[in-house]
């Protein structure tokens, strides 16, 4: 992939990717073996943390906040801005990690590490808005004056995922870090070289000892090592990024210590296409929202409910389309052979239950384990696995809906509320429509997938609660403190 970027040295088998902690690098007393979906073989190896690094880790942080949190905004802003210009110089670096470690295609990487760099620049801009400092409110009393201010959490403990390592990485400890909190991240098993070289970017742009610090462990150790850093009496807030099961987990485990959380959680997000849709537009948008990644995001559009007037010729231009974007008969590379076995099964339950195949081959099977043609299925009902369950893969449902209340009433028919789309030429119909959605984002004429720095990111239902982005996204990461005195 040619970029602007500085050439670097791709790391050998033997190389073991270290913890971040106060500022070093740090070798565990143990390792993992990290492995390429692309080839179902080990690239190298990683740091498996154990509790005591973990406890260390949080210690480092806990040091390290006093300082940060009093660092004026400014400094803060400029060390942001010069992590985005090393970013930049780095970018084949990151290119080579996200596509070795999670089998990322150019197409993403360009949407993932755009987004990336433009969430840095965004935070480093609003970082002293007026949304994000004090106010100084009317009070009742006459003798009595009072002001609002705004205050960092302390030690923030970030779990993030696999599936999104520049953005999603990043969006782990961005904010949190603006806003003079310090953090110590969880990083995925699978893509911990890609959060090494974040987490080295804002070491080496000047970022204080242990104000970022990393743990990477075992994925059989992840219950223990998840329990002893939300258990920290010293850890204030978690941020989660990933699925709802593992979600619930985590916000249990935060309720019984009295912690806050931001959940960023699955999704199974619908896309209405109206009879006064552009056919094309709709077929292009859906599809990229479908099969990008190969479907392995939480915004990925999981099913689309077709008015039945243009249904026959919608079936026609999808199926065109995803052979003009998606041609590669080798199928998508998911990150593993699960998903792969996870897909096949839902097909199958579906198939079994009546559901018909209108793209794609259910028993289709690739040479690479890990990867797996896109299929879409017809007549998916109440009562099969894939009506409900999230496929987080390369599988799609299409309804047939005579109405925009029938198609509505599908759409909300789900524990999921993060992204959806609507297509229609009627601008009207379609805030009318979005407005009766129950997720946290409905993008009209355009994909489920989408992400805007200066937009609220976050869902409803089951997909999670707190927000990302923009100002709402940094005041997730301060509290009030009300102050009042007498005149």
């Amino acid at each position: 992939m040619a970029t602007n970027g500085t050439a670097f040295q791709t790391p050998a088998a033997d190389w073991t990717v270290p913890l971040w902690r106060d500022g070093q690098q740090i070798k565990a007393a143990s390792s993992y073996d990290v492995i390429s979906p692309l080839t179902d073989s080990k690239l190298f190896s990683a740091a498996a943390a154990n509790v005591e690094e973990c406890n260390a880790a949080v210690a480092a942080a806990e040091k390290a906040f006093p300082a940060w949190s009093k660092t004026k905004p400014g400094v803060r802003r400029d060390l942001l801005l010069a992590a985005a210009d090393a970013m930049v110089q780095r970018k084949d670096e990151l290119w080579y990690y996200c596509n070795k470690e999670t089998a990322s295609t150019e197409m993403y990487f360009a949407f993932d590490f755009s987004d990336a760099l433009e969430s840095l620049k965004s935070c480093a801009g609003l970082i002293a808005s007026a949304g994000t400092l004090g106010f100084v409110p009317d009070m009742l009393a006459e003798d009595r004056s009072g002001m609002v201010v705004r205050e960092p959490y302390g030690v923030v403990l970030s779990i993030t995922p696999w599936n999104c390592p520049c953005i999603l990485g990043l969006r782990g400890f961005l904010a949190p870090l603006a806003m003079g909190n310090t953090v110590v991240v969880k990083a995925s098993e699978r893509s911990p070289g890609a959060m090494h070289v974040l987490v080295d970017i804002f070491n080496k742009v000047g970022f204080p000892p242990g104000v970022l610090n990393t743990i990477t462990h075992k994925p059989s150790d992840g219950p223990e090592i998840i329990s002893t850093l939300v258990a920290h009496p010293s850890v204030r807030k978690i941020n989660f990024t990933g699925s709802t099961a593992v979600g619930s987990i985590v916000a249990s485990l935060a309720g019984k210590h009295l912690k806050p959380t931001l959940m960023e959680l699955g999704g199974k997000a619908p896309a209405i296409v109206c009879e006064d849709a552009d056919l094309q537009t709709a077929a292009v948008q859906c599809v990229v929202g479908a099969f990008l990644y190969s479907g392995q995001i939480c915004m990925s559009t999981e099913r689309i409910l077709v008015n039945a007037k243009i249904a026959d010729k919608f079936r026609e231009v999808l199926a065109q389309t995803i052979e003009a974007i998606f041609p590669d008969k080798n199928g998508f590379v998911l990150i593993d052979k699960a998903p792969v076995a996870r897909n096949s099964k839902l097909l199958q339950d579906a198939v079994g239950k009546g559901a018909k195949p209108l793209y794609g081959d259910i028993l289709d099977k690739r040479e690479l384990a890990t990867a797996m043609r896109p299929v879409i299925l017809e007549g998916i009902k109440e009562g099969m696995d894939l009506y409900h369950q999230e496929s987080f893969g390369p599988t799609v449902s299409l309804f047939v809906v005579e109405t925009d209340e029938e198609a509505i009433k599908i759409a909300n028919d789900t524990d999921y509320g993060l992204a959806s789309a609507v297509f229609t030429e009627n601008l009207q119909r379609g805030l009318r429509i979005a407005r009766q959605i129950e997720t946290g984002a409905v993008h009209i004429n355009s994909m489920s997938v989408h992400d805007e720095t200066s937009l609220p990111h976050g869902g409803a239902k089951k997909s999670g609660y707190g927000r990302f982005n923009g100002e709402e996204g940094l005041k997730e990461w301060v509290r009030t403190k009300t102050i009042t005195w007498r005149n």
